[in-house]
């Protein structure tokens, strides 16, 4: 009795991204942005968002909006943290935030331990905007 469990077992941890559970499900934007202290902007589409809950918890939210405006966001958003610039961002992103470290941590009252921003431009006028919010 015990074999057949044994390769279900096996077979589950060979064939899948997430053997022990906690794969990506889809959530409101509103939810997961909630999650690093952000509000989605009023002029944000093409949104994407799911949380992934395992050990720690890591939201992602993706969408675009102007790019005009993806400074003031990031700075009503986040208005004690660091200035956003090029410095750590994830490759190809032109513009990013970390809120990471005891000097730069999320808002208090956050659940994330970590918050990052990274912005790509995807034009003179559009951003692409991948926000993680996430425990350590």
């Amino acid at each position: 009795m015990a074999l057949p469990a044994l390769v279900v077992m096996v077979v589950r941890f060979a064939t899948s991204d997430y053997p022990l559970g906690g794969g990506p499900e889809k959530v409101p934007c509103a939810e997961a942005l909630d999650f690093g202290g952000a509000k989605l902007p009023k002029e944000a589409y093409d949104t994407e968002c799911t949380v992934q809950a395992w050990l720690d918890t890591d939201y992602h939210a993706s969408f675009r909006m102007p790019r005009a405006d993806v400074r003031d966001w990031l700075k009503d958003t986040y208005p004690k943290g660091p200035a956003p610039g090029t410095e750590y961002c994830d490759e190809g992103a032109d513009l990013c935030l970390n809120l990471n470290s005891q000097e730069n941590e999320p808002p208090a009252g956050v659940d994330a331990n970590a918050v990052v921003v990274n912005v790509t431009y995807e034009g003179p006028d559009t951003a692409r905007v991948r926000f993680s919010a996430f425990t350590v």
